[in-house]
């Protein structure tokens, strides 16, 4: 446990384990902390699951209101805002380059991730990531305003509804669309390998996880597949039968797929569901082979 201070703010953070660095981003939207790693919230503990082969790092979100971080309501940069204490964290730790694996507002948390720091970020793991429904863009908006602005002006004197309609309003209504932090086209040519684990949930829309899987899968080559698979080795040893089918219905062979992982078990318990792995798409089934 610690805390990392830069200037007006302070972030809550814990680390388990050793090896290459994975941060850790919590579900829960504006009131993302550690216990949503750790609790009930996932479909699995992340930090226990991966400790034995990775630096875990996880952290309370900026203003959180079951956490320990604060800060300013930067209101005219609120995804940035909070991009720069996730790579603030990592420098302080003295992380360069990391894995990143995010549940729900973690999904358009790392896409902002890999727009300013490509070199940075080796691969993501976007579980049940959130995304804009056409039908309901002002979802989060309205689900902020009602839960987490009027808590957190409780908390904090110096903040009123104003502000955070403000900041609300930049964050979920200027830009109110696909993942809100990228475009189509840069998803389109993101190079870092990705991990896209859908759900389908008023927050976690499975049109538009399987649309940036869709896009990002025609910027990745056979080649870049072995990449994908060992970057992405937070995944390991006994899966469940999977089957993969790339572009052009090429086979993938089995050698290929054994590092893919103790996730897959994990996060469906459905007899069949369905993931998208940058170039691949792959249905994981819980029964034998045929």
């Amino acid at each position: 446990m610690g805390i990392f201070e830069k200037g007006a703010v302070r972030i809550h953070f814990e680390e388990a384990g050793s090896g290459f660095p994975l941060l850790l981003i919590a579900g829960g939207g504006l009131n993302s902390t550690i216990s949503g790693i750790t609790g009930s919230y996932p479909p699995f503990n992340a930090i226990e699951e991966f400790k034995n082969e990775y630096r875990c790092v996880a952290f309370d979100l900026r203003n959180a209101n079951p956490g320990q971080s604060s800060g300013p309501l930067e209101i005219d940069r609120p995804w940035d805002s909070h991009t720069d204490d996730q790579l603030g964290l990592m420098d302080h730790l003295g992380i360069d380059k990391f894995m990143v694996m995010g549940f729900c507002i973690g999904g358009p948390f790392i896409w902002n991730l890999l727009k300013r720091a490509p070199d940075r970020v080796v691969a993501a793991v976007l579980a049940q990531p959130s995304g804009s429904r056409p039908e309901a863009r002002d979802h989060f908006y309205d689900n902020n305003m009602k839960g987490w602005g009027p808590e957190l002006v409780k908390r904090r004197p110096d903040v009123t509804m104003e502000t955070v309609d403000k900041f609300l309003t930049r964050m979920y209504r200027t830009n109110p669309d696909f993942v809100f932090t990228v475009t189509r086209d840069f998803v389109r040519h993101c190079q870092t390998p990705v991990l896209i684990l859908p759900d389908d949930i008023p927050s976690h829309p499975y049109a538009v996880a399987m649309e940036t899987a869709m896009l990002a899968r025609f910027c990745l080559g056979r080649h870049y597949l072995a990449r994908v698979v060992s970057h992405a080795a937070i995944w390991a040893r006994s899966s469940p039968v999977i089957s993969v089918t790339l572009p052009g219905g090429i086979a993938l062979d089995h050698a290929a797929l054994r590092p893919i992982s103790r996730a897959l078990r994990r996060i469906w318990s459905a007899s069949s569901s369905r993931m998208a792995f940058g170039a691949v798409t792959i249905v994981a089934h819980t029964g034998s082979a045929a």
